[in-house]
């Protein structure tokens, strides 16, 4: 039996094999798969890491903070990897759909979690059976931004700064009524923390979700709320709301006249929403470094900077270890916080 040479046809020598629909498809499929003009570049060997599609858990429906940001993130770490990185939604009981998810996945690197501090540092202390225990069962890989919480008033409240608004709360005991997205949220915990630094009774008005309580904010139905910049910039510029304080150690570049709460006189009010990436426990130090890396080029660029001051977010970075020390001390904080406000979840 004679073999026949590669691009020859059998029984015609010399002659090239003709081109089929077959080969031809054969031919041009490379060229014609999603991404391939995307992710153009050297071609990566099988075991190099990453060299299949990543995907991206979010812990909350599309369109809010988290799913934005966690969009921003993927689509520059796919640039950055020169491979997809698919973001996923898995909204459900508070983040731990999407955290159990991640937690049960392959320690590989191709399934992260993308979430908000919130649910992921506040809730193992509010909901019994929590899926994952957060200092233990994921890895810290990036905090990527946050939002620093803005306390406000509406603008028809006889207070100009937060002095005032503190000699209001003593003169007026329990008339400050405040709003949250609900029981154990961040603006619960931040004005309860708040009256007790303040000395000042304040009284809470959970509601399903912060829209309903901004309009009960704006039609002075309640006389405070804490939350992020994005939230309440809309209702700052014509005065409908007045910013008094920032919960953070520094000013925040879209509020730069606004003072921090200790430039106001109430050192130790800190609240923040922090939004991170995290890979399931065991995931290789090497794949972590590299994702670390490659969202600090993506966090670092001015197109990116700008799409966060636009929410109202500040961008963070910085190493693995700075990451995990900022989980560890956050998770201790919103222990005490909880166990000195006495909140509990309906």
């Amino acid at each position: 039996m004679k073999l026949i040479p590669s691009g020859r046809s059998a029984g015609v020598p010399g002659r090239q094999a003709p081109i089929t629909r077959r080969r031809a498809a054969a031919m041009l499929l490379p060229m014609l798969l999603p991404g391939a003009a995307t992710f153009s570049g050297p071609a990566r060997a099988q075991g190099a890491y990453p060299h299949r599609p990543i995907r991206l858990v979010v812990d909350s429906p599309p369109g809010g903070s988290t799913d934005l940001l966690g969009r921003i993130a993927a689509d520059g770490l796919a640039q950055k990897l020169g491979v997809a990185v698919l973001v996923e939604n898995k909204a459900g009981a508070t983040g731990g759909v999407a955290m159990e998810f991640v937690v049960k996945s392959p320690a590989d690197g191709y399934t992260l979690l993308f979430c908000s501090n919130g649910n992921l540092l506040i809730k193992p202390f509010l909901e019994r059976g929590f899926p994952l225990n957060p200092l233990t069962d994921i890895a810290p890989v990036f905090n990527a931004a946050e939002l620093p919480h803005v306390l406000v008033v509406p603008g028809s409240l006889p207070v100009k700064d937060l002095a005032g608004f503190i000699a209001y709360g003593k003169a007026n005991p329990g008339k400050i009524f405040y709003g949250s997205a609900g029981n154990g949220s961040q603006p619960h915990i931040a004005i309860s923390h708040l009256g007790r630094l303040a000395g000042i009774k304040v009284e809470h008005v959970p509601y399903k979700g912060l829209a309903a309580a901004m309009t009960d904010l704006l039609g002075g139905r309640l006389q405070a709320m804490s939350a992020g910049l994005g939230t309440v910039r809309p209702y700052l510029k014509g005065g409908e709301l007045k910013p008094l304080a920032v919960a953070s150690r520094h000013r925040l570049s879209g509020l730069p006249d606004v003072p921090t709460s200790a430039e106001a006189g109430l050192p130790g009010w800190e609240m923040s929403a922090w939004f991170g990436v995290f890979a399931p426990r065991g995931t290789p130090a090497e794949v972590v470094r590299t994702l670390n890396e490659k969202l600090q080029a993506v966090f670092d660029d001015p197109a990116v900077k700008q799409k966060l001051a636009d929410i109202g977010a500040e961008p963070v970075g910085g190493s693995i270890p700075s990451f995990g020390e900022r989980v560890r001390a956050d998770y201790r904080m919103y222990g005490q916080l909880i166990k000195d406000s006495g909140v509990k979840l309906e």
